[in-house]
């Protein structure tokens, strides 16, 4: 689906950002994972997070879906059934890298995990070689990329360090954890998003943060009554940057996840001279179980360029496309180091963000780990291809309504992943 978004004299109004995804997934994997039943309200209905309730009723838990909530009856922390055939994680990264956590001990089962031709482009090999050491085997097709196949082990504790700091490898660990024996610490070179650790401290399991490690007790059994999903600061970012592109714009986003761990986007739009105000989490050495919700006011503003430096990528990995956007805009040189990680996304985020860009007028340039935007004072316009991946999409829609020319936007239903209704969105706003 192509859709054209033409340049626009403001974006005026009120707005809830759709749940947040990241809380969604684990919510409903953790659910699946305890002894009692779950409701979880405000559940984000998308393409990748209903992937995730499909996969843990196919491992035996028992999913039912309200109007406002989904309640989700677990088959236990080691009695997930093993089903007949694959498990289609579809295009849901998370999901695929989450999921083998609880899988490897799960003893003298084995389950194999799929998904789409986008996902069986993306490396698991970060994830299966932890497990391995725990003592779990995991087969992949080159050793590296799905289908692959977690054989369920009896696992024991280690002390593990991240390569690369990534929530989704960290939580996988920690959920294996959870059916070791004994302690298992996952240090990461920089800190990534605590939603895994928050959830697991509200569902009675003994974890402790000690700077860049965490540290988690096993445990018989999950018991985690109630979850309230706030709305998904990833998604409520490109209405941030739309409002703070298009002069003239005005907008509230109305409780919108604020974690610490969620908002480098915003201190980093904040840092270029963004007008976006709101109760932000400071950050903080001790693990909260809570998560913190705020509401954020948005206005137009005249950008400056800066440095995104590696420490802060994890916390913005997301939204870097849109730092990418907003430099075009600034004054000055906009510059993203040691964002490699980009290039395991949906789509080579790097590659893609720089030769659509270019294409609308942008002065960009790829580096091996991130990228260099030279202000030009906007963008001309014209057609960007998403690759089908939901947030380049999303990124093309905001360009258009704040270049000079429009753009049109070639593979639209990408957004449909993340954000259902973006388009409708957008257009309200507008």
């Amino acid at each position: 689906m192509n859709v054209r978004f033409e340049p626009s004299a403001g974006l005026t109004g009120e707005l809830r950002a759709p749940p947040d995804k990241s809380i969604s997934h684990r919510a409903a994997l953790l659910g699946a994972m305890a002894s009692y039943p779950v409701r979880i309200e405000n559940y984000l209905h998308a393409a990748d997070t209903t992937s995730t309730l499909n996969a843990v009723r196919a491992l035996g838990a028992l999913v039912e879906v309200r109007p406002n909530e989904v309640i989700v009856r677990g088959a236990g922390l080691r009695e997930a059934r093993q089903p007949e055939g694959p498990i289609d994680v579809g295009n849901a990264g998370t999901l695929m890298r989450l999921l083998p956590g609880w899988l490897a001990a799960q003893e003298g089962r084995s389950f194999t995990l799929d998904g789409d031709a986008s996902i069986r482009r993306r490396p698991v090999d970060r994830v299966a070689e932890p497990l391995a050491l725990m003592g779990a085997n995991v087969q992949a097709a080159g050793k590296r990329f799905p289908p692959f196949t977690i054989h369920g082990a009896r696992l024991h504790s280690i002390s593990h360090e991240l390569p690369v700091a990534s929530a989704q490898v960290k939580s996988c660990v920690l959920l294996a954890a959870l059916a070791a024996d004994g302690a298992t610490t996952v240090g990461e070179p920089a800190r990534s998003r605590d939603h895994t650790e928050r959830m697991l401290m509200r569902s009675g399991v003994t974890i402790h943060r000690n700077g860049r490690h965490v540290t988690v007790v096993n445990a018989d059994e999950l018991v985690l009554e109630h979850v309230l999903v706030p709305g998904d600061p990833s998604s409520a970012a490109f209405m941030i940057a739309a409002g703070v592109l298009v002069p003239g714009s005005r907008l509230l986003l109305r409780d919108i996840g604020v974690n610490w761990t969620r908002t480098g986007f915003i201190r980093i739009l904040q840092r270029m001279q963004g007008i976006v105000l709101g109760e932000l989490e400071d950050e903080t050495g001790e693990l909260l179980a809570s998560e913190p919700i705020s509401d954020l006011d948005i206005a137009h503003g005249q950008l400056e360029g800066t440095v995104v430096e590696p420490e802060e990528v994890p916390l913005a990995i997301d939204e870097l496309p849109l730092v990418a956007l907003l430099g075009c805009f600034a004054e000055g040189e906009t510059i993203v180091r040691g964002a490699q990680e980009l290039r395991l996304k949906e789509s080579d985020r790097i590659a893609t963000v720089v030769d659509g860009l270019g294409g609308l007028g942008a002065e960009i340039e790829a580096t091996e780990d991130g990228f260099v935007v030279s202000g030009s004072g906007g963008l001309r316009g014209g057609v960007i291809d998403a690759h089908g991946d939901h947030r380049l999409a999303m990124m093309g829609a905001v360009a258009g309504l704040a270049s000079r020319e429009g753009v049109e936007v070639i593979g639209m239903e990408a957004a449909e992943v993340s954000y259902p209704g973006f388009v409708a969105d957008l257009e309200r706003l507008c």
